[in-house]
């Protein structure tokens, strides 16, 4: 029997059981019991977005780590023709009788998703002796959507139709489960287990057949790889292995002992004689004979040097440092019973490395929405109806918590080094940036300030650091900030270890596994667990009581994936992950450790400084990280060609997934050593790769330099090169000049839910060349950037979104939309492009945030069609702008009257200046050089009145 209720119809409360096919209404929603036994429960929101748990029981869902709204939404509510019912201004979702399947429709009718519901499955799982569940749904099969977000993932993917996207959090690999889509939803999977987007089956080692082989009398089947160990060129070592599979600690020891004693007697020889030892390689080759025709998914889990060949032509060539391996993805498209020749040729250097596959999905699978989780109680998820991405953005942020304001000195430029050894040091440093007249907000200290034995101690070893305190007032009598790195990892011996240990908030199985650090002798050590209120509390007093004193700005949460020890392998993390204060097993919280430790800081910095913005850097984050007025950056990356252009869609991604402030280590963090030995051959190559990074530093959310030897700072690096230093020391200031700009736009991400660096898919969705497009993006809603990522290139390929026309930033000329040019690309500039019809407000050039401008501005009008852009403005480091205090100033192009309307100031800040000198510049496409240099073609003052300046 099926329950039919009128849309008018008074919410019901049953007593009785809901039998199969049976739909009952809820407050704000339904619940449906499927055939199969399973309910389904649609809550709706008042905004249109609408929450789906699936289970044999919906009360078994857990609280959400990541969404902290409440369903408040009053849909009108109807069960006829075997579907029942929700529909609201915005949208509508139908739930299928007898299957549960699901169904959303937009505002106008549009088909938004539609469930596979033969693929959703909830599966039983133990987990440390509880009952857990594996779960999955797939929408839209076939589809031809552009989908984007679910975080960081630097793998060179934009458009993730067609992909595969493991939800796994990594020092370089953010999780955050959102999912935006072209057609007009977003999706967030609420799930902290590691989750796969896309191919629903985690990839398994490439194993080749067995091989029979005969030799000397022997007859036995072996491996299908063949491997070859060199030391040099002499062959030391040949045998045939099932699968490439040195991944993780525990699998080191399968390393042959005829290849260790190689590399020791070579040691051994250089330790006696002093020579070089020669360099080890191992050449895996094998037979690959796919069974399936299609698009075939590898992924090479590695460090050090590694090359990839598939019938002899290069597939893949990369570097990683050895204790941050990570995967790189390639494809292959093969047939069926057609075999192919793999070649993987790998320098170990006591690394890691493993070869994953996939077959190909049948084209409608591989073409849909598909979550796939390892843990939970429940399938639940929330689908945001949105009829633009922004939309989408905005729905998700209204799920899990806006983005609080970061202050403004936040957007100027950071100096980073692993490390600062001194406080001298330090302070010598940011010495020289005023000294040079270079623009500098922030100076970091980053880990290892304390005593070797104690870390988590939150103290400074006296030695190095004679008086932090005074090391900060120094900082600040130079009109700049400062960073400090605060880890969620202790030393059991120290008095904070023992505090948080007595309480059972330490986490015991690291200890218990008995691992070592790698700070001097090694120190056994651990993390916090920040699943309870009373451990983030006491984490945050010990913190409190230490560090906050000492009047830093800025708070630096390092190894947040939790990474308490590299190389372990997923499962063992898992393991070690347990919570131990809750007993949630670890897979089922895999994913979410950043989120709750970041908020207890944001939290508890709230409580300290009331009237002061939290600024807080994360290594990880996870869905809702925003709020915790969290940034986050890409990790410890590689110096890298190929790495740099990964930067580029894993930080667009991310925007997408919600998280609007983001940043990565200019110059990647870890360096070969070709460039950290300071190789002559090398050097114009490391030279040029920073400035290349630092150029797309320039126009990122957060400008931020920071990497291993060699050292980065601009009067530094560029020291013996003038180009070089031209070139850094020009993106410093014309940063700082676009403040105004800059600050602007980052209020949005407050005020309007808005997004900093944007994929060309959020303003060009209708020209479908852009989405695919991974290496270029808007900086703001005017400003199209376009890094170089190939060494010794002078030109690239840039595509100009249709709908608009574009003027080039470096030389003042017009080009129209809907075309690939060649754009020129010194080494010391990188393409710029702005959008016909904009208005980019500029400030004069300053050393800091904090100087004093009086508010003079130049607003540069970008003619060609109507503009406008609303400037904003506030004191940039209180709590002001929450309770109004701020002040906005409508600048409007009129196109045909060749006119700039600077409308009244509306609001209000302390310190705002009653007038100002605001000159205009208007570039018109005619080729007149450089945008950002050119003069004022009119000045006047402006009190905050209405006024008009026709420009002729």
């Amino acid at each position: 029997m099926r329950l039919a209720l009128a849309a008018t119809a008074s919410l019901l409360a049953f007593t009785t059981p809901v039998l199969a096919g049976e739909v009952r209404q809820v407050d704000h929603g339904m619940i449906v019991m499927t055939d199969a036994g399973d309910e389904v429960r649609v809550l709706a929101f008042a905004d249109g977005s609408f929450r789906v748990t699936v289970a044999r029981d919906v009360d078994e869902a857990v609280n959400s780590l990541m969404v902290i709204a409440q369903a408040d939404g009053t849909p009108r509510f109807r069960a006829d023709e075997g579907w029942a019912k929700l529909s609201s201004a915005q949208g509508t979702a139908m739930v299928q009788l007898t299957d549960g399947r699901l169904v959303v429709y937009g505002q106008d009718g549009e088909l938004l998703l539609d469930e596979n519901a033969s693929a959703r499955s909830i599966v039983p799982v133990e987990l440390e002796g509880q009952e857990w569940f594996a779960t999955r749904v797939q929408f839209n099969r076939g589809t031809d959507e552009g989908l984007y977000g679910l975080g960081q993932h630097q793998n060179r993917q934009m458009n993730y139709n067609g992909e595969d996207v493991e939800l796994a959090q990594h020092n370089m690999a953010i999780a955050v489960p959102y999912l935006v889509s072209t057609r007009g939803y977003g999706l967030l999977w609420d799930n902290n287990s590691i989750t796969h987007v896309g191919d629903p089956r985690p990839y398994e080692k490439l194993t080749l057949p067995p091989v029979v082989m005969s030799d000397r009398g022997f007859a036995g089947v072996q491996g299908g790889w063949e491997a070859d160990y060199y030391l040099g060129d002499e062959l030391v070592l040949s045998r045939r292995e099932a699968a490439i599979d040195y991944q993780y600690l525990e699998d080191q020891a399968r390393w042959p002992n005829a290849a260790t004693a190689a590399v020791e007697a070579a040691t051994m020889g250089q330790n006696t004689a002093g020579n070089s030892v020669e360099r080890q390689r191992v050449v895996w080759t094998g037979t690959f004979t796919p069974e399936v025709s299609g698009t075939h998914k590898f992924r090479l889990y590695s460090s050090s040097y590694v090359t990839v060949r598939a019938d002899e032509e290069e597939v893949l060539t990369r570097w990683r440092q050895n204790w941050n391996p990570w995967y790189h993805n390639f494809e292959l498209d093969l047939t069926a019973g057609k075999p192919v020749e793999l070649q993987v040729d790998w320098e170990p250097n006591q690394g890691y490395i493993a070869l994953e596959h996939a077959d190909p999905l049948p084209e409608a699978d591989r073409h849909s929405v598909s979550f796939a989780s390892e843990a939970g109680k429940t399938i639940d998820y929330y689908i945001v109806p949105a009829p633009t991405m922004d939309a989408a953005i905005a729905g998700y942020r209204r799920l899990t918590g806006r983005a609080p304001m970061m202050p403004e000195w936040a957007y100027g430029f950071w100096q980073s080094r692993q490390r600062y050894e001194t406080q001298a040091e330090l302070l010598a440093v940011l010495r020289a940036y005023r000294e040079a007249d270079i623009p500098i907000d922030t100076i970091v200290q980053d880990w290892f300030y304390w005593p070797e034995d104690r870390w988590g101690c939150h103290c400074f070893d006296e030695d190095r650091f004679p008086d932090p305190a005074a090391m900060v007032r120094t900082v600040h009598d130079e009109d700049a900030r400062i960073m400090i790195s605060v880890w969620p990892k202790f030393y059991p011996a120290t008095a904070h270890g023992q505090e948080l240990a007595a309480s059972g908030y330490l986490y015991p199985r690291p200890l218990e596994a008995g691992q070592l650090d790698w700070v001097g002798p090694g120190y056994a050590n651990t993390f916090y667990d920040p699943y309870t209120r009373d451990a983030r509390s006491i984490y945050w007093r010990q913190i409190r009581e230490t560090l906050l004193p000492l009047g830093f700005d800025a708070w630096w949460m390092d190894a947040t994936e939790p990474d308490w020890h590299s190389n372990l392998s997923v499962e063992q993390r898992k393991y070690q992950m347990t919570s131990p204060a809750t007993g949630v097993p670890g897979a089922a919280i895999f994913n979410s450790y950043p989120l709750p430790h970041a908020e207890g800081v944001a939290r508890g910095l709230r409580e300290a400084q009331p009237d002061r913005r939290p600024f807080i850097l994360t290594r990880s984050g996870f869905g809702g990280v925003q709020r915790a007025s969290a940034a986050l950056w890409s990790g410890d990356v590689a110096a890298r060609w190929d790495d740099l252009r990964d930067q580029i869609s894993a930080g667009l991604n991310l925007s997408v997934a919600g998280v609007p402030n983001w940043t990565h280590d200019i110059g990647g963090f870890a360096v070969e050593d070709r460039y950290s030995r300071e190789d002559p051959d090398h050097l114009p190559e490391w030279r040029e790769l920073y400035t290349r990074w630092f150029q797309f530093g320039a126009f990122s959310p957060l400008f931020r330099s920071h990497g291993e030897y060699p050292q980065r700072e601009t009067p530094i690096i560029a020291a013996e090169d003038p180009a070089m230093m031209e070139s850094l020391t020009y993106y410093h200031r014309l940063r700082y000049r676009l403040l105004p700009y800059i600050y602007t736009v980052a209020a949005g991400t407050y005020f309007d839910d808005g997004t900093i660096i944007r994929p060309l898919v959020m303003d060009f969705e209708a020209d479908h060349a852009v989405w695919d497009i991974d290496d270029e993006y808007l900086f703001g809603p005017a400003l199209l950037v376009a890094p170089v990522t190939e060494f010794r290139a002078r030109a690239r390929d840039v595509y100009l979104p249709a709908g608009a026309a574009w003027i080039d930033a470096n030389t003042g000329e017009r080009r129209a939309g809907g075309q690939t040019i060649s754009a020129a690309a010194p080494r010391e500039r990188m393409p710029l492009f702005v959008r016909a019809g904009s208005i980019v407000p500029a400030g004069p050039l300053v050393q800091s945030t904090g100087e004093d401008t009086g508010g003079n501005l130049t607003v540069h009008v970008f003619a060609g069609s109507d503009a406008s852009f609303t400037l904003y403005e506030d004191e940039g480091t209180d709590m002001g702008y929450e309770d109004g205090e701020f002040s906005r100033i409508p600048l409007i192009w009129d196109e045909a009257a060749q006119t700039l309307r600077i409308g009244a100031r509306r609001g209000s800040y302390p310190g705002m200046p009653a007038r100002r000198r605001i000159g205009v510049v208007v570039h018109d496409g005619e080729g007149n050089g450089p945008v950002f240099a050119a003069n004022a073609v009119r000045t006047i003052v402006y009190d905050g009145s209405a006024v008009e300046l026709p420009i002729r």
